[in-house]
């Protein structure tokens, strides 16, 4: 693999050996070109003298003391540089959190969380956000950066451990909760989700510029709404514990925790949805149509069981007339019950492999370039399925454990971009081409 190629996905040269597979490699980079975080920065943020823009609306930088940046997420990073080009000396302040941190930044201090799960070290990069949040007054202007990875990353418990909710999230997933479910949960968990750092920042004023990596693009769900004011309720926090038997994997449903709610902590918060799905869908549908398919965005709210959805995303695919693409956006769930390695991008394509005939072609890609793997996600098409079986492996068995990558490794038929900076939760592109 040609580490210095110029396309986005690192491994394109070796996947494009057919042409629809090529043209399936061209709008998937058109995708993760659309989304790119310092562009959508740009196109969010600007200066002009002492007024700062976002979104249309007008901020005059004499009216504060302070300029303090957070953030946290996929996003945060990249946002941060962006930010810093464009702010300079303006920012007295910032903490960010990702899963990734460079030298780049000067003013704004950027650490690197883990993910997908909490831990201690969150929890203290989460401690100095908070602390920041704290120290703002009335008298000063808080951006701050929202992106998907935020849950985890905004780890605080109160009453229990990090490794307890670790346990617990672990648990949630084997069980198939759907992300509104988990982040439900999950706001309940923690002193820095669910509306806790504009509520921490009170009073001062917060603008925050959101990326949305869930299905249907709701602020109260993305990263578990950290400025937001919470709707959920502590009783529906624990219906959705119970629903899942969550007290069998040790964690008390004692450890949940009411949200802020009272509506004067909100009054001066200012919550910007910055990028959304669509805006890498319609980019593709774009570049589909430049190459000569019949392109429609068929759902932007794309839910339910990977596998079994590669089966109804094939079976519409089949109707439709040669050079014709469908397109969604959203996030599917894998009820994890075997041991193996992948993510739900990987278990989407790994299904749809058997399933796929001569002239139809699926993938399904993690927007941040990582499905729990180094996969951004596998190709399911006629070529991996006459690779598979000239290897005797069978797409049911590694299906049967949850092993996927280990399917699309074996192969070498898994699309690697690395972390992409951004995320807008996954794409699925599905090809019907000529025989």
């Amino acid at each position: 693999m040609d580490n210095n190629s110029p396309h986005i996905i690192k491994n394109f040269d070796e996947l494009a050996v057919t042409p629809a597979r090529t043209s399936l490699l061209s709008i998937a980079e058109a995708g993760y070109t659309a989304i790119e975080t310092p562009q959508v920065i740009r196109n969010a943020v600007s200066l002009s003298g002492d007024t700062l823009s976002i979104q249309g609306a007008s901020y005059n930088l004499n009216e504060y003391e302070h300029v303090y940046v957070l953030g946290v997420g996929k996003c945060a990073h990249d946002s941060a540089v962006e930010l810093e080009s464009i702010l300079g000396e303006r920012i007295a302040e910032g903490v960010v959190i990702d899963v990734r941190t460079s030298n780049a930044l000067r003013r704004i201090k950027c650490f690197a969380g883990s993910h997908p799960f909490p831990t201690n070290e969150n929890a203290g990069f989460t401690a100095q956000m908070l602390a920041l949040a704290e120290k703002a007054t009335e008298h000063d202007l808080v951006l701050v950066i929202v992106s998907g990875g935020g849950s985890t990353l905004l780890c605080q418990p109160d009453t229990h451990t990090c490794a307890d909710e670790a346990g617990l999230v672990q648990h949630l997933f084997k069980e198939g909760a759907t992300i509104e479910e988990l982040n439900t949960i999950r706001k309940h968990l923690s002193k820095a989700r669910g509306g806790h750092i504009a509520a921490t920042a009170h009073p001062a004023e917060v603008v925050s510029l959101i990326f949305s990596d869930v299905p249907g693009d709701d602020i109260r769900t993305i990263a578990s709404s950290p400025t937001v004011r919470d709707e959920t309720t502590l009783e529906e926090a624990r219906e959705v514990f119970t629903k899942y038997g969550a007290e069998n994997c040790g964690f008390s449903i004692d450890h949940l925790f009411e949200t802020p709610k009272d509506e004067a902590m909100f009054k001066r918060v200012h919550n910007k949805l910055v990028l959304k799905n669509t805006t890498a869908l319609e980019a593709m549908k774009v570049r589909a149509e430049e190459l000569g398919y019949a392109a429609t965005i068929k759902e932007t709210k794309l839910q339910g069981e990977a596998r079994v959805v590669a089966e109804e995303l094939i079976n519409e695919i089949r109707m439709e007339k040669p050079r014709t693409i469908h397109l969604y956006g959203g996030e599917t769930t894998v009820t994890i019950t075997g041991p193996g390695k992948g993510g739900r991008n990987e278990e989407m394509s790994l299904a749809a492999v058997p399933l796929i005939q001569e002239d139809e072609l699926l993938v399904s890609l993690a927007s941040d370039g990582r499905d729990n793997t180094d996969f951004a996600g596998g190709i399911a098409d006629k070529y991996t399925k006459g690779k598979a079986e000239d290897a005797g492996l069978k797409p049911e068995d590694y299906l049967y454990t949850n092993d996927s990558f280990s399917f699309f490794h074996t192969l070498q038929q898994g699309i690697m971009t690395g972390y992409t900076g951004a995320n807008v939760a996954d794409l699925v592109i599905v090809i019907k081409h000529e025989r």
